[in-house]
C-alpha cells in the first residue's frame, strides 16, 4: 500500500501543471485528503522484547490549513494539520497485553471504537519550479510538534489510551493550477513522521514507535497577490509616408534661333521703333542659346548701286551689332556680313525701292556666322 501511495504522488507530480506565480505576497489554504498509516510496531518496556504491540489501521483521512508568503522560487509557510484513522487490527506479543480486568495471550485481535489521531503544527520550506508563467511544481519540507493520540481497545476497556507531543517533521511535493488570478487548485503528497511517540498501556507499561503517514490532498490556495497587469506598449507609429517627389524641371527651353529680321526706311541704317521691338526679342530669345554665336546678315534694296548698297548693308549690320551689345550680347560672339542687294527678299527691277528688301536677319546657333 506504501508503494502504491508514493507511486500516485509522483505520478501526480508528473501529469499536473504549475500555477501563476505570485513572487513577493501572502496566501492561505486548505488541503483534504485520504491517509494510510504505516504498520506500528510498538516496543513495551521494561520488557524491551521487540514487536511486542502492533497496530494496523484502515485508511484515514488528512486535513488541515497553511498560511505562507511566496519568495518568488521560494515559499515559507506556517500549518496546522490534523489526521486520523480507525485501527484495523491489534498484534500482541507473547508476553500479553492488558485487557480490562484479563492479560490478554499472544495473538491478532480485531478492534472496536478504536482510533490513532494526529494533530500537527509545522513551519515548512517549500521550493517551486517550472515557467512562472504556466504550470508550476514543487518540493520541500517541514519540520514542528505533533500531538499523537492512540486508544486501541479489543474488549471491554482499552488496552491503550494516551497521546504524547513531541517533534515531527515531513517531506512534501505537489502541484498547483490557476484557476483565476487569485485561486489555486492542487495536489499534494506528504510524508509525515511523528518521532519517538511514547505512550502507557492500560498495565502501565511504556510503549514506543515512530509512526509515518502517506497522504494525497487536494489543495485550494487563496493568493492576495495577483498578477501585475502587463500594459501593452501601443506601437510606434507608422512612419510619415515620404513626401511626393518633386515635379520634373520643366525641359530647358529652347534655343530660337532665328531669323530675327529688322527693316529699315529707304537709305537709312538707324533703328526704327519696330525694328527695336524685334530685337527686344531676339536678345530675351538669345538667353536659351548659351553662348551660341551670332549672325548679321545686312541687306539692302536696287534702289542705288551695287557698291553703295554694300556700304550700307555694312553700316546697317553696325547698327544692330551696336544695339545687341548694348543689350548684353557679347560683342565677341557676333559676325556679319553684308550682302548689299544680291540677296532681294522680293525680287524687282534694278532701282525699285522695296521696303522687304531693305533688312538685317539675325540668326543663333551652330553655323551661324560662318
Amino acid at each position: 500500500m506504501r508503494k502504491l501511495v508514493i507511486g500516485m504522488a509522483m505520478a501526480s507530480t508528473a501529469l499536473a501543471s504549475p500555477a501563476l506565480a505570485r513572487d513577493n505576497s501572502w496566501y492561505v489554504g486548505g488541503e483534504f485528503g485520504p491517509m494510510l498509516v504505516e504498520d506500528i510496531d510498538f516496543d513495551l518496556d521494561p520488557d524491551g522484547v521487540a514487536d511486542n504491540l502492533g497496530v494496523s489501521t484502515h485508511a484515514g483521512v488528512d486535513g488541515g490549513g497553511f498560511v505562507g508568503y511566496d519568495f518568488g522560487a521560494f515559499r515559507l509557510e506556517a500549518e496546522a494539520s490534523y489526521r486520523t484513522a480507525d485501527l484495523n487490527e491489534i498484534t500482541v506479543g507473547t508476553t500479553g497485553l492488558a485487557n480490562g480486568v484479563r492479560l490478554a495471550p499472544a495473538g491478532i485481535y480485531g478492534t472496536r471504537d478504536s482510533d490513532l489521531s494526529i494533530l500537527s503544527f509545522m513551519l515548512n520550506g517549500l521550493f517551486d519550479f517550472g515557467p512562472d508563467d504556466g504550470l508550476q511544481g514543487y518540493v520541500g519540507g517541514g519540520i514542528g510538534v505533533a500531538r499523537t493520540s492512540l486508544e486501541a481497545r479489543f474488549g471491554s476497556a482499552p488496552s491503550v489510551d494516551d497521546s504524547d507531543s513531541g517533534l515531527a517533521w515531513q517531506l512534501l511535493a505537489g502541484v498547483n493550477a490557476p484557476i483565476s488570478d487569485n485561486l489555486d487548485v492542487g495536489l499534494r503528497y506528504r510524508y509525515f513522521n511523528a518521532e519517538d511517540v511514547d505512550l502507557v498501556t492500560l498495565g502501565g507499561r511504556d510503549a514506543s514507535d515512530t509512526i509515518s503517514t502517506h497522504s494525497i490532498m487536494g489543495t485550494l490556495t487563496y493568493n492576495f497577490g495577483a498578477p501585475a497587469v502587463v500594459v501593452p506598449i501601443a506601437p510606434p507609429p507608422p512612419p510619415p509616408p515620404p513626401p511626393p517627389p518633386p515635379p520634373p524641371p520643366p525641359p530647358p527651353m529652347a534655343c530660337a534661333s532665328g531669323p530675327y529680321i529688322v527693316f529699315f526706311n529707304w537709305d537709312k541704317s538707324d533703328i526704327t521703333p519696330e525694328a527695336a521691338t524685334i530685337l527686344d526679342n531676339a536678345v530675351s530669345a538669345y538667353a536659351n542659346c548659351g553662348m551660341a554665336s551670332v549672325m548679321l546678315a545686312g541687306h539692302t534694296d536696287r534702289s542705288g548701286s551695287t557698291a553703295y548698297n554694300m556700304g550700307l548693308a555694312e553700316r546697317r549690320n553696325s547698327s544692330v551689332r551696336s544695339y545687341l551689345s548694348g543689350r548684353g550680347i557679347p560683342d565677341g560672339r557676333m559676325n556679319s556680313q553684308a550682302f548689299g542687294e544680291s540677296q532681294p527678299r522680293v525680287p524687282t527691277a534694278d532701282g525699285v525701292r522695296e521696303l522687304q528688301n531693305r533688312r538685317v536677319e539675325i540668326t543663333y546657333g551652330p553655323g551661324s556666322g560662318m
